[in-house]
């Protein structure tokens, strides 16, 4: 989920919207990723992507950096138009992958925008229901049925069921504090940021990736702690 900084608005009119569609559809080939859904609201924006030779870090750079480009240029502004980084969680099996793609479609119905997910112009909802332009619909409905208009009937049933998904926006944040990041560093031998800047670039991404997988830590946190740049550790 990316959001607007101070929560602005990032799309102002339609054309907004085309134009950061075309980006996310033009990435797709520099990026290699794909797109399971997306909701494109006033102030904020959800995808679901799944990264394959590019991080998802490094794509959604990508996406950004061009959208802010073209929106600064027509608004006649400068600056920063999204908040520093986005916010994100790995989707580890189907029924998860599947209550995800509901909970981004049915983001302006619980927003109160509109009544029926089909009714909204700027999310994927209308391409796994009719033509997808954007989106890799086949994923999520050979989950349902093998029969394609069979599934798309049971996705629609499934995305107007009750519910109360709970995603990205209402997971409980877990913090890891620097000391226990020190604590790990000095187990494995490393006494000094200098000392981790020092090493080989292999077994300094290895200790890295180490830290990263530690759940709570942040790229910032992590940063400031090794000396190391967010952009390094982004993609590592």
């Amino acid at each position: 989920m990316l959001r607007g900084i101070n929560r602005q608005n990032i799309f102002e009119d339609g054309e907004d919207c085309e134009r950061f569609l075309n980006i996310l559809k033009h990435y797709k080939f520099i990026s290699n990723y794909l797109v399971y859904a997306y909701c494109l609201m006033n102030n904020h924006i959800h995808l679901l992507l799944k990264e394959n030779h590019e991080s998802i870090g490094k794509a959604i750079k990508r996406i950004s950096s061009g959208y802010v480009y073209w929106y600064n240029n027509k608004y006649k502004r400068c600056g920063h138009l999204f908040q520093e980084r986005f916010k994100s969680e790995v989707v580890e099996t189907d029924e998860y992958f599947l209550t995800v793609i509901r909970y981004i479609h049915l983001n302006p119905v619980k927003a109160g925008i509109i009544n029926d997910a089909e009714q909204y112009k700027w999310s994927s909802y209308r391409e796994y229901t009719g033509t997808p332009i954007v989106t890799d619909i086949t994923y999520a409905l050979d989950l349902l049925s093998p029969n394609r208009e069979h599934a798309k009937k049971m996705f629609q049933d499934f995305n107007n069921q009750n519910n109360h998904d709970k995603c990205l926006e209402h997971i409980n944040k877990v913090t890891v504090s620097d000391e226990v990041i020190r604590e790990l560093m000095n187990s494995i031998g490393i006494i000094s940021p200098q000392q981790l800047q020092q090493l080989e670039k292999p077994l300094r991404n290895a200790i890295i990736r180490q830290i990263k997988n530690i759940p709570g830590v942040t790229t910032r946190q992590l940063a400031n702690l090794t000396g190391i740049s967010k952009s390094v550790i982004d993609r590592v």
